[in-house]
C-alpha cells in the first residue's frame, strides 16, 4: 500500500501547539479555582495563579480617595478610620514555611491569637481565598491579602498654599507633619492624597521630598516627561536648594561649611549620624539673626543626604530648637555635637524610642510600631487612657511599612479596601466602618480599644523651611516662616 505524505497542518482547524494547550489548561483551572467556594483546607493542592504585572508608578484614583474622609478638631486634621487591605506576594524566605511560621516569627509585635483571629473572619486570604487555618504552606507567587481597620495618625490642619500652577508643574508650600506621600502609618493625610481629594490633582509625580517634620516648596511634575527633565537637573547638581531653620545657641556669623560624611543608623526608625563610612555630603550655613537664646540659620545644601540638615546642625553642637531626633539626650550630655556618642547604634535607637515611648510621641519621631519589641522588648508599661504599648496595628503588616527616611525603596503597590468584607463585616454587625469619629468600633482592631492623647499642633511643628528651589528655568520661594521672623518670641 502507498504511504500517503503528510501533509502541513493548515492554521484553521488545526489543534493547538502542547504549549498552548498547556498554558489553555493552566488558565481553565485558574477559573475553576478562582469559582470555587470555601476556604483553603491543609494540604489541599492548591494552583497558583501567575504573578500579575504591577504599576511601579504611583497612581491614585477615586476608588482610593473614597475610602474614608478627613475631620478636624483642635487644630488637626484627622481621618476617619477605615477597611483596607493590605497585601503583598510571598517573599522568597517564606516558601515551603507555613503562614502560621511567617507570621510568629516576622510579625511578632501581635500575638499568635491575633492572626488566628484575623483567619477566622476571613480577613486573611491567600490568591483570593479565604485563609483559616494558619498551617497553609506557602508558594512561590502567592500572594497575601490583609484586610484591616487602619487608623492614621493627625497631622495639622494648616491649609496647602499653591505657590505656582501650570501644565508642568505643581509647587506647594507644604505644612509641618505632613509626608509627602503615602508611608509607614500614613495614607490619606499626605499631600499626594489632599492635592487629590481636595483639589482634583491627580496623577502627580514627585520631583523631590521633604521629611514630614520639614515645611515649605515642595514640587510635583504633571507628566513623565518634565519628571524627567528636572529629575536630570538634580543628578547633575543644577538645582539650587535654600532652607531656614531655627537652632539652639549663638550661631557663628561667619559662613560655615559643613562636610562630614553621613551614615544611616536605622532606616526602619529613620535616624542617621556623621561617620567616616557614611556617604560625602556639603552644607553651608549663614546666620541671619539671633535673638539672645536662638539663631536663625539659612542653609545651603550640595548634596541631598538624609536629614542632612539636621544631622550637620547637630554635628556643629546648634541642633534644631524642636528637632525630636537630633535635639535630645538620647545622644548624651553633647547630643551629639563633634559626632560624640558613647552608646552603640542599638543603645541610641533604643533610648531614642523609649523617650518617645515616655512621652507618646511615637508619631512624631515616626517609628514602625512593628519595629518596637527588637528595641524595647516587653518592658514597656501601659498607662491608664493612654497608648504606650508597642505594636497595637502589627495586624496590618502583611506587608511592612516603611518610613519616609528610607526613600520608600520596595513599597507594594496598595489598593482600596474589600469589598467582600466589607460586605461581611456589615452583614455581621450591621455597620460599616464608623463614620463619625471614633465612636464605632471594630471588634478585631486593637487601635480601637486604645485612648490617644491628640499632639499639639506645635508639638506636630519643626523649625526647618525649604524656602526656594532653583533650577535652570525656574525659581520658586514661599515666604518666610513666622518663627524665623526677627521679632519672633516662643509662647
Amino acid at each position: 500500500m502507498e504511504e500517503k505524505p503528510v501533509s502541513e497542518p493548515s492554521e484553521q482547524g488545526s489543534s493547538p501547539p502542547p504549549a498552548k494547550r498547556q498554558r489553555r489548561r493552566l488558565l481553565l483551572a485558574a477559573k475553576r479555582q478562582a469559582r470555587r467556594p470555601g476556604p483553603l483546607e491543609e494540604g489541599e493542592k492548591r494552583y497558583v495563579p501567575p504573578p500579575q504585572k504591577r504599576n511601579p508608578g504611583v497612581s491614585f484614583g477615586e476608588a482610593h480617595f473614597a475610602e474614608t474622609s478627613y475631620y478636624f478638631e483642635g487644630g488637626l486634621r484627622k481621618v476617619r478610620p477605615y477597611y483596607f487591605d493590605f497585601q503583598n506576594y510571598c517573599k522568597g524566605r517564606w516558601v515551603g514555611k507555613s503562614l502560621q511560621h511567617v507570621f510568629s516569627t516576622e510579625f511578632r509585635a501581635q500575638p499568635l491569637e491575633c492572626y488566628q483571629a484575623a483567619a477566622r473572619a476571613g480577613r486573611l486570604r491567600l490568591n483570593e481565598q479565604p485563609v483559616r487555618d494558619l498551617s497553609v504552606i506557602l508558594k512561590n507567587n502567592d500572594f497575601l491579602k490583609n484586610t484591616v481597620h487602619r487608623h492614621e495618625p493627625p497631622v495639622t490642619a494648616q491649609t496647602i498654599e499653591f505657590l505656582e500652577e501650570n501644565d508642568e508643574v505643581v509647587v506647594v508650600n507644604k505644612p509641618s507633619s505632613l509626608p509627602v506621600h503615602p508611608c509607614g502609618r500614613f495614607r490619606h493625610n499626605t499631600v499626594i492624597f489632599i492635592l487629590g481629594k481636595e483639589h482634583n490633582l491627580k496623577e502627580l509625580h514627585t520631583i523631590h521630598r521633604l521629611d514630614r517634620l520639614t515645611s515649605g516648596v515642595l514640587m510635583f511634575a504633571k507628566s513623565v516627561e518634565v519628571s524627567k527633565r528636572i529629575d536630570e537637573q538634580v543628578r547633575q547638581r543644577q538645582l539650587e536648594k535654600e532652607y531656614v531653620c531655627r537652632v539652639l545657641g549663638e550661631f557663628p556669623e561667619n559662613e560655615v561649611t559643613c562636610e562630614e560624611p553621613i551614615l544611616v543608623v536605622s532606616y526602619k526608625v529613620g535616624v542617621c549620624r556623621v561617620d567616616p563610612k557614611g556617604k560625602v555630603c556639603k552644607t553651608v550655613f549663614r546666620r541671619l539673626n539671633y535673638n539672645g537664646n536662638t539663631s536663625v540659620v539659612k542653609c545651603y545644601p550640595y548634596t541631598g543626604r538624609t536629614h542632612q540638615i539636621r544631622v550637620h546642625l547637630q554635628f556643629l553642637g546648634h541642633p534644631i530648637v524642636n528637632d525630636p531626633i537630633y535635639n535630645t539626650d538620647a545622644w548624651g550630655p553633647a547630643k551629639g555635637k563633634g559626632g560624640k556618642l558613647s552608646k552603640t547604634d542599638e543603645e541610641l535607637l533604643r533610648a531614642l524610642v523609649e523617650g518617645h515611648l515616655s512621652k507618646q510621641s511615637l508619631d512624631v519621631l515616626d517609628v514602625a510600631e512593628e519595629d518596637l519589641k527588637p528595641l524595647v522588648g516587653d518592658n514597656v508599661q501601659e498607662t491608664p487612657g493612654n497608648c504606650v504599648k508597642p505594636g497595637q496595628a502589627a495586624l496590618a503588616n502583611v506587608n511592612s511599612g516603611s518610613t519616609e527616611a528610607s526613600n520608600d525603596e520596595g513599597q507594594s503597590e496598595i489598593l482600596g479596601c474589600s469589598q467582600d468584607f466589607a460586605q461581611m463585616h456589615k452583614a455581621e454587625s450591621g455597620k460599616m466602618c464608623p463614620s463619625e469619629h471614633l465612636e464605632e468600633k471594630d471588634p478585631l482592631c486593637e487601635e480601637c480599644k486604645i485612648v490617644r492623647p491628640d499632639p499639639s499642633p506645635k508639638d506636630l511643628v519643626m523649625y526647618l523651611h525649604a524656602l526656594r528651589y532653583k533650577g535652570a528655568d525656574f525659581e520658586y520661594c514661599s515666604r518666610m516662616p513666622a518663627w524665623a521672623q526677627d521679632d519672633w518670641e516662643e509662647t
